[in-house]
């Protein structure tokens, strides 16, 4: 088996300790030194990596959003049926390593990113569009054309529960958000059912 040499290993340091950092202050404004320290190595090391911080940052939500992808397929490859796999959509964005108190941090600072910063934008926009897609393909089998509109409402509450828990100072819980997205998803899953269509 090959030798993991320590360029990743300290990437991926980095890439934790970022998040860390970002959970603890609740804001970007951390430093690179900081995120190094918390990381064990130097800052100079930390900049030979990633350049600064805005890339590091980056690189953060890169392996943030390669989890959640991760998990989703996991999540889709469990499921039978359309309405199981909108479900495995929903619960994979509030699982435990996705909505805990330091990513929640960090989606937040990714969005407020994402309006100066165009490399933040277009991730963010893939990020979106995915989840858009993947809640559509699996709606439409449930209630026809309406499932672009209920994506975009489901999605949307989606982000507000992280933004809601963002600004809150407990402890995170996933089951509840669940909850709430599942409730509006059985909701609109009726409210298709029940109105004809012309």
């Amino acid at each position: 088996m090959p030798k993991l040499g320590m360029e990743p290993i300290r990437r991926e340091a980095l890439v934790k300790a970022t998040i860390a950092e970002i959970g603890q202050a609740g804001s970007l404004d951390v430093t690179v030194a900081q995120i190094a320290r918390r990381a064990g190595m130097s800052s100079a090391l930390a900049h030979h990596y990633f350049g600064g911080k805005d890339q590091i940052f980056l690189a953060a939500m890169r392996h943030t959003l390669s989890l959640y992808a991760a998990e989703v397929r996991g999540a889709l490859a469990m499921a039978d049926g359309p309405r199981a796999r909108t479900e495995a959509i929903i619960r994979a964005g509030f699982t435990r390593s996705n909505f805990r108190r330091e990513v929640v941090a960090a989606w937040l600072n990714f969005y407020v990113l994402a309006q100066s910063d165009d490399q933040a934008r277009r991730l963010l926009a893939v990020y979106q569009k995915r989840l858009h897609s993947n809640l559509v393909y699996n709606l439409r089998p449930l209630i026809g054309a309406t499932s672009d509109g209920v994506a975009l409402r489901l999605a949307g509450l989606i982000d507000g529960l992280y933004l809601r828990e963002a600004l809150g100072r407990g402890v995170p819980s996933g089951e509840d958000a669940t909850r709430q997205v599942l409730t509006l998803l059985d909701h609109e899953i009726s409210h298709a059912q029940e109105t004809p269509t012309s």
